[in-house]
């Protein structure tokens, strides 16, 4: 499945960069992530906790940064293991476009599932990933506006 999207951020692009990089910011906009620990400056382990209409499972993985073009974009890629419920395994490219004192993000991101999740049926887990994503970037584009006030 794949998808794409833009959310317009009324911040300037280093600080968005900043917080797409932010352990703690991440934590608190990924839909159900319990925790995410930076491991290097291109590897994070999460614990993220998704529902899918009945079925919800728990996922224990690796997120991973690739093509790295601070402060402009970069790849990152996610692999995850939910036990019964099978796994899950994407990227998202994400760009940051500066525009006067805005930053869009532009993404796009592709996903597959397997196991148990990927009997739910393709519509379903279409409709689930995209809640999922324009929920995160939603609640990104809240903090990311929260921290520069506060700043």
């Amino acid at each position: 499945m794949d998808f794409t999207g833009e959310e317009r951020i009324a911040a300037p692009r280093d600080l968005v960069w900043a917080a797409l990089n932010d352990t703690d910011i991440m934590r608190g906009c990924i839909p159900g992530c319990q925790s995410i620990e930076r491991l290097s400056p291109d590897t994070f382990e999460a614990t993220i906790r998704v529902k899918f209409s009945l079925l919800s499972a728990t996922f224990h993985g690796l997120l991973t940064l690739a093509n790295v073009d601070a402060p402009k974009s970069y790849t990152l890629s996610a692999e995850g293991k939910g036990g019964l419920a099978g796994f899950a395994r994407g990227a998202a490219d994400v760009v940051l476009e500066e525009r006067g004192g805005e930053t869009i993000l532009h993404y796009r991101a592709r996903a597959e599932l397997g196991g148990k999740l990927a009997r739910l049926g393709a519509r379903l887990l279409d409709s689930t990933s995209q809640r999922l994503a324009e929920g995160f970037f939603s609640d990104f584009n809240a903090a990311v506006v929260a921290k520069m006030t506060a700043d």
